[in-house]
């Protein structure tokens, strides 16, 4: 669908819409002025994307004072923050004393802000396509909690205003050709095509192309290039020239035009003409008075509201919808158009005179519409239409502390995983119910088969399953509304933004989950970005990278992952965990399952083997009493293992993490063998025990006493700078083996050797620590 066809006009009070737009154009503009020169300055600019803001008024305008309801969700672009806490300010939504604290400690945020900002927001954005796609997941997480639990509330539209160009980032077309995006007609995505990026005039927006992407996809595609006046023009003699001109000029000319007095319009669209100009364009053209013509090549469909209403209120439901809504950046500001207006922000003067235009005080800024005008009438109500009652919180579940299961034979802590999962429905129902995984085409290879089999695999529909009768599948890959594991292509930023608003359903919907995802740990890096927008915009989720380090030492340098520790660490909102063995990573999985999709709740980072692990090296106490002490100490962040020498201060102490921990036992034998007192501490959470070392007390000193100060040896399966802070418990001698150089293909022992973390090396290190 294009233009105006087959939208059907509709009755909306224009007058008092276009009042109210001038409103919050004046008011986004003043709340970006406030924030640079209405407050003393530290000599750092302040910003707030003036001219972004102005392109998107008439599009938030339509949507918020005409068509949205309660229950719809809206991402707002980043630049168009100001907008939004105009909006919410007139519909009741946010004190007059917030708007002159943009981009200030405690006011509003620089961009929209789920759970930082005072007011309603929807969607934190920021990082770009991020954000935009976040609606795309929400409302995923949507379908699957309305397909579980009855008792979940209806969810409107999910929208999400973007900036053309977002358009440029990979996870925005990720997002669009995933298959089950297709079916959720509840999406509707409006995009500002205001042709200016922060650089300069866009010269080439290529928007047949755009809107064949979307279509291929299967959206629905709206395009609003001109508003009604002008477009009842071209329905005049000339006016198809008219439309031909200006819709074959380059960008930049359009552009330029924009920035003329009225007087030089009709002058730059004859003159640019092929050839002679048509008789009827320039009959046209001259009939126009100037200010008319100047209004007329500036009404954009993204401007024109009743357009956008009527627009909006037509879209498909049957599938995603996508809205090319032309814009003016800057529009309405003197500054419109400008191939620098991105930064730029307006002068003393230029503010005044907008107040002028826009019926605003500039002595008084923030004053809102008398409570018995057409306008003021419309805020009241919409701020009543949009009132949401905040969800309370999920009741707790029970979550076991643990399973009980006995660990005899040699099991990696990936084989582990898929064990707990798989046993949950049977071991702990309750918790099973609320346990959603999923994987980015990698279920089988990370162990979710049993957990797969056992739950099912959720889809938008039901499909039917041709491999039912196959005697010979292992995996049944049953897809319903039933199912408890979400496969997505492979696309690990997809992944993560799923998981995301999976762990968002219990703040926003007052439904708790619990949602699992497994990638290989190489990946993880590159599903940072979005993992951490979710965590920062309320998420609560566990991320499993499997397998990881060198210990896949056949895959090679390829799928090596070395940093992944230290960025689990420093990660904020959540917690690493890397433990060595089966029932570690029993307890921890539950431990960190009890701190998701609750209050003051955290979500997880485990980096999994497929390296299978003696459990006997773990030295489990056999008591009831003793053993809940071991796992308070895992879930703590670590232990000390029990001594094969007569217990005395260590000569040196070995520290390990993860799958090299026979490493670390061997090389402590070989030092006793040699006299050498070695004592052995397993981390569970090189990121707990941090912790602990920066709160100055806890885990840390249970682990390295002050009395007993010695040598420390570090060792993981990773850069060996994650676990240099352990030098500064006590002021120790450190020496920090793990890997630093991309692998080659091997087998694990030639890897282990060539990385220097192997027994040989553990001892040799320590030996020389020790001046041996």
């Amino acid at each position: 669908m294009s233009l105006i066809d087959g939208i059907a006009t509709r009755p909306v009070d224009l007058a008092t819409l276009r009042e109210v737009s001038r409103r919050v154009l004046w008011l986004s503009t003043a709340i970006v002025d406030a924030a640079n020169h209405g407050r003393p300055s530290s000599g750092l600019k302040v910003g707030g994307h003036q001219a972004s803001s102005a392109s998107m008024v008439d599009i938030m305008v339509a949507l918020w004072f005409q068509e949205l309801t309660a229950a719809d969700r809206v991402s707002v672009k980043p630049h168009a923050s100001p907008v939004l806490h105009a909006v919410n300010y007139l519909l009741g939504d946010l004190d007059e004393a917030h708007l002159s604290t943009l981009r200030a400690k405690g006011g509003l945020q620089s961009y929209p802000s789920r759970l930082k900002d005072p007011d309603t927001v929807d969607f934190s954005t920021g990082s770009v396509g991020i954000g935009a796609t976040a609606p795309v997941w929400a409302a995923l997480s949507h379908r699957y909690l309305r397909s579980h639990r009855a008792d979940t509330p209806e969810a409107g539209r999910f929208i999400s205003l973007l900036g053309d160009a977002e358009l440029d980032e990979g996870a925005v077309w990720e997002a669009v050709a995933d298959p089950q995006v297709s079916r959720l007609g509840e999406l509707l995505w409006v995009v500002d095509l205001n042709r200016q990026s922060l650089d300069r005039v866009v010269p080439d927006i290529q928007i047949d192309r755009l809107q064949g992407m979307f279509a291929a996809a299967g959206w629905e595609v709206i395009t609003l290039k001109w508003g009604r006046s002008v477009s009842a023009l071209f329905d005049r003699p000339g006016g198809a020239a008219l439309r031909h001109r200006l819709e074959s000029m380059p960008n930049e000319e359009y552009q330029r035009m924009l920035r003329v007095a009225p007087a030089e319009v009709s002058q730059r669209l004859l003159a640019g003409a092929d050839g002679m100009p048509d008789p009827g364009l320039r009959e046209l053209v001259e009939s126009l008075p100037a200010d008319d013509l100047a209004a007329a090549v500036r009404d954009l469909g993204g401007h024109d509201l009743g357009l956008l209403v009527d627009a909006f209120g037509s879209v498909a439901t049957d599938r995603p919808t996508v809205v090319f809504a032309y814009t003016v950046k800057g529009r309405g500001l003197p500054i419109e158009g400008h191939p620098n207006n991105h930064s730029a922000l307006l002068t003393e003067a230029q503010l005044a005179d907008l107040a002028v235009r826009c019926g605003a005080d500039v002595q008084q800024p923030w004053q809102p519409f008398p409570p018995d005008s057409p306008a003021g009438r419309l805020c009241e109500r919409r701020g009543q239409d949009l009132r949401r009652t905040p969800p309370a919180p999920p009741p707790r579940i029970a979550i076991p502390a643990a399973l009980g299961h006995p660990y005899r034979k040699p099991v990696s802590t990936q084989s582990v995983l898929g064990r707990v999962l798989a046993d949950l429905p049977r071991d702990a129902p309750d918790l099973a119910a609320h346990v959603v995984t999923t994987s980015p085409d990698v279920a089988s290879s990370t162990n979710l088969g049993g957990w797969i089999n056992k739950t099912g695999v959720w889809s938008v529909a039901e499909r039917h399953d041709w491999f039912a009768d196959d005697a010979q599948r292992t995996l049944r890959w049953s897809e319903g509304l039933g199912g408890q594991h979400i496969e997505l292509g492979i696309a690990e930023v997809n992944l993560v933004s799923l998981l995301g608003e999976l762990g968002a359903t219990w703040n926003r919907w007052g439904q708790r989950l619990i949602p699992i995802a497994t990638l290989y740990d190489p990946f993880v890096g590159r599903a940072l970005e979005p993992w951490s927008y979710g965590i920062y915009a309320g998420g609560q989720s566990i991320l499993v990278g499997t397998p990881s380090g060198v210990t896949l030492a056949p895959e090679g340098g390829a799928h090596q992952s070395i940093t992944t520790p230290s960025i689990g660490l420093e990660q904020p909102g959540c917690v690493a965990w890397e433990p060595a063995f089966a029932e570690d990573l029993e307890w921890c999985l539950l431990h960190a399952m009890d701190q998701v999709g609750v209050p003051g709740g955290t979500s997880a980072y485990f980096r999994l083997s497929t390296r299978a692990v003696d459990p006997a090296l773990a030295r489990v106490p056999e008591g009831p009493e003793l053993r809940e002490r071991r796992r308070r100490q895992a879930v703590a962040g670590g232990y000390r293992m029990p001594a094969a020498h007569q217990p005395a201060p260590d000569d040196v102490t070995l520290v390990g993490v993860g799958a090299i921990m026979p490493e670390v036992l061997a090389a402590a034998d070989l030092l006793a063998a040699e006299g050498v007192r070695a004592g052995v501490v397993c981390l569970t959470s090189p990121d707990l025990v941090f912790r602990s070392f920066q709160a100055g007390g806890g885990v840390v000193h249970d682990l390295f006493p002050r009395e007993h100060p010695a040598p420390l040896v570090t060792v993981l399966d990773g850069h060996p700078h994650t676990l240099a802070f352990l030098a500064g418990v006590r002021g120790d001698r450190i020496r920090c083996l793990g890997v630093t150089e991309f692998g080659q293909s091997s087998d694990l022992s030639d890897a282990y050797a060539l990385h220097g973390i192997d027994t040989t090396a553990i001892t040799a290190t320590a030996l020389t620590l020790l001046g041996r």
